[in-house]
């Protein structure tokens, strides 16, 4: 199976959403515990949420392969993303604590490495790819990293999640009027938003998120409540609905947007 899907559109941006996979390999499936087979840290049809930016000329980007094969949003050598943890590259522990794999079953390091070469890297060679593709184009690229996850995780963060989660590495990779722009599109709405708080960009939007370069990158993380209701949680199109305006919003904030080589960042 292929790594991704690339839907080219007609604009400089990406819209990219890495953790929307649910493929997993047999073979490491068999070595999953009864909670991690169900994935339950998957980004649940996020892209279903943006299906409306292709007919605006916004490109689409989403894995195929659960985080649990590898986290493409992870750095390759596994380093430190956030002070407070998180899944690394190759999650061993669900966001709810409970083992990723049965007893004795995890991944060696050359497994590991394995995983990295066999799906990391050829996922990251499409995203460079297509971003310097629009690059060439337009001048610039815009990556929009759209992720979700539910919205109470004691072992991630105290309390309730708010519902919108921006995400520009402290301001580092997108103009200061980018960042404030698509900011206070969020806040105008009736769903509380924050800004590089818990979820301030994950190595996606770290690593491409270079201004200097032309390539900007921005990173949404939402309350899966937003969009998704019962038990367990499933997509709700009436809750979908309701936060695509502003969805649409942002995305049209981010067309709207023009290249300067001399832009300041936050």
């Amino acid at each position: 199976m292929q790594i991704a899907h690339v839907e080219k559109g007609s604009s400089p941006l990406l819209i990219n959403c890495p953790h929307v996979g649910v493929f997993v390999p047999e073979k490491i499936m068999a070595h999953l515990s009864d909670a991690a087979a169900l994935l339950p840290d998957t980004d649940w049809k996020i892209d279903e949420l943006y299906l409306f930016a292709r007919v605006l000329g916004a490109g689409l980007m989403t894995a195929t392969h659960s985080r649990y094969v590898v986290d493409l949003n992870r750095p390759p050598d596994d380093g430190v993303l956030y002070e407070s943890g998180g899944s690394g590259l190759v999650p061993l522990q669900t966001f709810e604590g409970k083992s990723v794999y049965q007893p004795g079953q995890a991944p060696s390091a050359s497994e590991i490495a394995n995983r990295v070469d066999r799906y990391w890297a050829p996922y990251h060679a499409l995203l460079r790819t297509e971003l310097g593709r629009l690059r060439r184009i337009f001048g610039w690229a815009i990556l929009l990293d759209a992720h979700s996850i539910v919205g109470r995780l004691p072992l991630l963060f105290e309390g309730q999640l708010p519902d919108l989660n921006l995400g520009t590495n402290d301001g580092a990779s997108v103009p200061a009027d980018l960042e404030s722009g698509a900011f206070e599109i969020l806040t105008r709405s009736a769903y509380p938003a924050v800004l590089n708080q818990r979820f301030k960009g994950g190595f996606i939007t770290r690593h491409y998120g270079q201004p200097e370069t032309g390539i900007y990158a921005l990173q949404l993380e939402m309350s899966q409540r937003v969009y998704m209701s019962g038990t367990p949680s499933k997509f709700d199109a009436k809750l979908a609905a309701a936060v695509q305006p502003l969805l649409r919003k942002l995305v049209e904030l981010l067309l709207r947007f023009r290249h300067s080589p001399t832009a300041v960042c936050g």
